[in-house]
């Protein structure tokens, strides 16, 4: 889209490229940011750092304005983003959108450089909510559970991954990607809501994807339909899903602190399939509608008020009890200079085993003693990763210790 002077803001973005074979950071990569024009103007120039991490640097973005009501101007910028490094096959993301005010998230998984390299552009389509896309096929909020075979699972597990077919159930020809659970939601929340939006409308968006994926997981729905796949990206059948598309701060920060979380009715076992439509080109009685939850946000509505006003009063929040992947699951409450136990002792063996790929990390006394050198080496890690520089263990900083030891303890991605 054009920019003049007359309609410029500024929106964000950061890179953090990683290698593909176990989450090893690739410093002094270098980034080139272009235009998505005839011209191809690069605008920005980035290396990353010890820890493959770039500064955030500002972009030309449409008016904030433009995303917070239904218009015919596009809210976003669209720009071409090529990443380098010696050894490893370049990277081209063609379509990154930036939006006014907001901090982009481009993570980058580099593989190393065969003997001929292969140029693989990953293109990202628009926004669900500016293009043209399928609406949701109706079904059954609650799945029957007397049929043999149909349910699998005995209690609700949030997965460590999750398979994405990207197509249509019946397209034999689409890819399946191995995605963990909590980048999926990121991704689908980044495709399907615009990140301006108010916190309480992203936060009730998010639960009803949450919800919906994790009832496809409960269900082992397309495995008990002979698919070797769990979800797809199909917005007929499931959500958007785009593979390598950036991901927003305020979408992240949500979907990190409700990341156990799924929408439950009384005495019913199995996530609610909670489906969605638009709210504009589409209509949907009984469904969340985003725009529509987005005009309750402006009004005060809490995120529960939201989803009850779509649902109905007997929707609420639950949280699932199993996580799957991570050594330990969340203690209950914040670890900070003081506690000890066997928590405090996972977190130290955790970031000692982070800091061989992020040295600037201090070693720790593996002790359970939640000391002066350890909340420095909370703060580092929080510093590294975009988290509130507390120097305490929260909910949203366990897990996230818990994904990246995961990550750097791995031979090799399954992406």
């Amino acid at each position: 889209m054009d920019l003049n002077e007359s309609n410029v803001e500024q929106g964000l973005i950061r890179l953090e490229v990683n290698s593909a074979l176990g989450r090893i950071p690739i410093a002094n990569a270098r980034i080139t940011i272009s235009d998505t024009g005839g011209a191809g103007t690069t605008v920005a120039e980035l290396v990353t750092d010890e820890n493959g991490m770039t500064d955030t640097v500002s972009l030309n973005a449409p008016p904030f304005a433009y995303s917070m009501a239904p218009t015919d101007n596009q809210p976003y910028a669209e720009y071409n983003v090529r990443v380098s490094a010696p050894g490893y096959e370049e990277r081209f993301f063609s379509g990154v959108q930036i939006f006014s005010s907001e901090t982009a998230i481009q993570f980058v998984g580099m593989h190393p450089m065969e003997e001929e390299e292969i140029y693989n552009p990953t293109v990202i389509p628009g926004h669900t909510l500016w293009e043209e896309f399928p609406p949701k096929i109706p079904e059954d909020e609650i799945k029957p559970m007397n049929e043999s075979g149909e349910i699998v699972l005995n209690q609700v597990v949030v997965p460590e991954y999750i398979v994405v077919h990207d197509g249509s159930p019946s397209d034999s020809t689409a890819e399946n990607y191995y995605v963990r659970y909590k980048d999926y939601i990121k991704t689908v929340a980044a495709c399907e809501i615009y990140s301006t939006w108010p916190e309480a409308c992203i936060e009730a968006n998010v639960l009803a994807i949450m919800s919906f994926t994790l009832n496809r997981v409960y269900t082992e729905w397309y495995r008990n339909k002979g698919y070797s796949f769990t979800i797809t990206s199909s917005t007929a059948y499931d959500h958007k899903w785009v593979y390598g598309k950036a991901t927003f701060e305020s979408i992240d920060a949500v979907v990190d602190r409700l990341y156990t979380s799924y929408l439950s009715r009384p005495n019913v076992r199995q996530p609610i399939l909670t489906q969605y439509c638009d709210g504009k080109r589409v209509t949907c009685p009984n469904w969340l509608s985003q725009w529509g939850s987005k005009y309750l946000a402006d009004q005060d509505y809490t995120a529960l008020q939201i989803l009850k006003n779509y649902y109905g009063d007997t929707i609420y929040i639950n949280n699932a009890q199993v996580v799957s992947g991570v050594p330990l699951s969340w203690p209950g409450a914040p670890l900070e200079n003081g506690s000890s136990g066997e928590a405090v002792r996972t977190i130290q063996e955790q970031l000692n085993r982070i800091s061989q790929n992020y040295p600037a990390i201090p070693k720790v006394v593996v002790d359970g003693i939640y000391g002066p050198r350890t909340e420095e080496a909370v703060r580092t890690f929080q510093k590294i990763f975009k988290l509130p520089q507390s120097g305490i263990v929260d909910y949203r900083t366990w897990y996230k210790i818990s994904e990246i030891f995961v990550g750097v303890t791995r031979i090799a991605e399954l992406v």
